[in-house]
């Protein structure tokens, strides 16, 4: 099942600093061992509330892989760059099971309070 991260990014001034551009040059050979690749990046149209900054989508082939790459001694050694740089609000969470609704998914909610 595949995993998704989501970083919610904000760059002072909106632009990287030379930190910021050095760990940008260097997080890509960190993810490729661990199967992860880049879907969106950038700043979205909000729609609704508020969302200053951006956002980074990625995806890796399951949870394993994400956790393995976020602790992996390539990827500590750059994340300072980032996290010095830049405010970060990050999750890990995984895709839905196939067949997945928000109608069945209401349906065992109500069922489990039903239960209670």
């Amino acid at each position: 099942m595949a995993t998704y991260l989501i970083n919610h990014l904000r760059i002072p001034g909106d632009i990287p600093n030379e930190a910021g551009l050095s760990y940008l040059e260097q997080v890509e050979a960190t993810v490729a061992p661990y199967g992860g690749r880049w879907l969106a990046q950038g700043v979205g149209d909000v729609v609704e509330g508020a969302w200053p900054g951006a956002v980074v989508l990625m995806e890796f082939p399951d949870n394993a892989a994400a956790k393995a790459w976020y602790g992996s001694a390539a990827y500590q050694q750059i994340l300072p760059l980032r996290v010095h740089n830049a405010i970060s609000d990050l999750i890990l969470i995984d895709s839905l099971a196939d067949g997945f609704t928000v109608k069945a998914f209401a349906e065992d909610v109500r069922r489990k309070l039903a239960d209670v």
